[in-house]
């Protein structure tokens, strides 16, 4: 059995029908996200790369025939027509690291109608959740104001898979480290921890175990502070540090309480006791909002862990995105449902200056003064090149939020660019529409 199985029921009812149906003719499929969640002034596209992996190794095995057999309690012979499929179609996507907004694809497949259907909820799985994590990271980056955000979410993402990605899209969009071993060993992100607070109680006293951390440890150390009283664990902190001439590149973590007043109070303990390279730590229950917080207050943080909130986009979840065939055996369709109507055709989208974006047709000429956004990434079932590194995402990123507008920026109430249609795919929606409406081509992709 292979990923070919993490699908949708429906999905396998639908691609039986079409091949029983001769319905075998190339489809395209569009993926986007139909409205920006609150608090949300862009997107940052993620979870290509291990999309098109996915593609790349999808194939029907016999064992897959049998797994969808037995949830369709049917006999295996009635699922044969299934057997041998593989991806061999085309992808064009926006490149990881790259800002999209409301309505633009992200990813266009076409390929044979039943694959490019069966593919669907890995893919859109995929690129919606590491997506929505990505944004989500992106304003904790932009609300540190320059100051290094760090991953601790793994304990409490949704699955140890989801945790992976949430240090991998952190990483994506300028994350300077994860308490993430595997994750950070992938993506060639700095391993970042200190302590529990179990540690510190194991031993007899706070001093004893960060004599004893210290002594684990090979280098610069994070004692964690608040255990018991917060100031006096910074002057024990300081006290072993100063000790053991651990200075330089060490920090004392705060987890609880109001961080802000906190900070301040270390800030000026770890000075007092000449440890002004000591760094603040702080970290419970952070994202972007009290990570702005703490900036505007003009506390003295030197470095925020993120963790529970960020990993799992605790304000937004989900996004609302959908995979919706947009074209099938050269004809354009469209969904027509209420407020869930979709565009037709097969699609670019053109960026201008200012985020003045341009939905177009394939191909359509570029707009005056635009620039095209997908990028052909997969033909025949095959990668175009090899897996950039994650570094050309992290430099794409940084170039695209630097042209974002400042209003789109902003943590609190930001203001989303809104993308306009082009001229004839405006046309081409208005003649597919009346064509449905009028009973001239049937409704199909809705």
């Amino acid at each position: 059995m292979s990923d070919a199985t993490t699908t949708d029921l429906y999905e396998v009812t639908m691609a039986m029908s079409y091949v029983r149906e001769g319905m075998t003719q190339p489809a395209t499929f569009s993926l986007f996200v139909r409205d920006l969640p609150p608090e949300r002034g862009f997107l940052v596209a993620a979870g290509l790369e291990p999309a098109l992996e996915y593609l790349s190794r999808f194939h029907i095995g016999p064992e897959d025939v049998e797994t969808f057999a037995a949830a369709l309690h049917r006999p295996p012979r009635d699922l044969t027509p299934l057997l041998g499929m593989e991806f061999r179609g085309s992808v064009r996507a926006v490149p990881e690291g790259g800002i999209v907004l409301a309505g633009e694809p992200l990813l266009e497949v076409t390929a044979p109608l039943p694959v490019a259907q069966l593919v669907e909820t890995y893919v859109l799985n995929l690129l919606s959740h590491q997506t929505a994590v990505a944004s989500k990271a992106a304003r904790c980056v932009l609300a540190a104001a320059g100051q290094p955000v760090v991953d601790f979410s793994l304990r409490r993402t949704h699955g140890p898979e989801a945790g992976y990605q949430a240090a991998r899209t952190g990483a994506l969009v300028g994350f300077a480290g994860t308490s993430n071993v595997a994750a950070a060993a992938d993506v060639g992100l700095p391993a970042v921890g200190t302590m529990a607070h179990s540690y510190i109680e194991a031993f007899r006293s706070e001093e004893d175990a960060f004599h004893a951390f210290a002594r684990a440890h090979p280098g610069p150390v994070t004692l964690l502070v608040d255990t018991y009283d917060t100031e006096e664990g910074t002057r024990t902190a300081a006290r072993v540090l100063r000790s053991l001439g651990l200075g330089s590149g060490s920090a004392v973590r705060l987890d609880s309480g109001d961080l802000g007043r906190l900070a301040r109070r270390a800030r000026s303990i770890l000075d007092a006791e000449g440890l002004p390279d000591v760094q603040t730590v702080v970290s419970g229950g952070l994202d972007e909002h009290g990570v702005d917080r703490l900036v505007r207050s003009g506390a003295p943080v030197d470095v925020y862990a993120v963790g529970t909130r960020v990993g799992v986009s605790a304000d937004a979840p989900y996004l609302d995105s959908a995979y919706k065939m947009v074209a099938y055996d050269g004809r354009p369709v469209m969904k027509l449902s209420s407020a869930k109507v979709t565009a037709p055709g097969a699609k670019q989208v053109f960026r201008r200056r200012g985020y003045a974006d341009v939905i177009a047709l394939r191909d359509e000429p570029p707009v005056s003064g635009g620039w095209p956004l997908l990028r052909h990434v997969m033909r025949d079932g095959r990668r175009l090149e090899e897996a950039p590194a994650l570094h050309e995402a992290q430099d794409r990123f940084a170039s695209e939020l630097a042209q974002l507008p400042p209003d789109a920026r902003r943590i609190t109430d930001p203001v989303a660019p809104r993308a306009a249609y082009s001229e004839q795919l405006t046309e081409l929606t208005q003649q597919v529409r009346h064509r449905i409406e009028t009973g001239l081509l049937a409704p199909e992709g809705a």
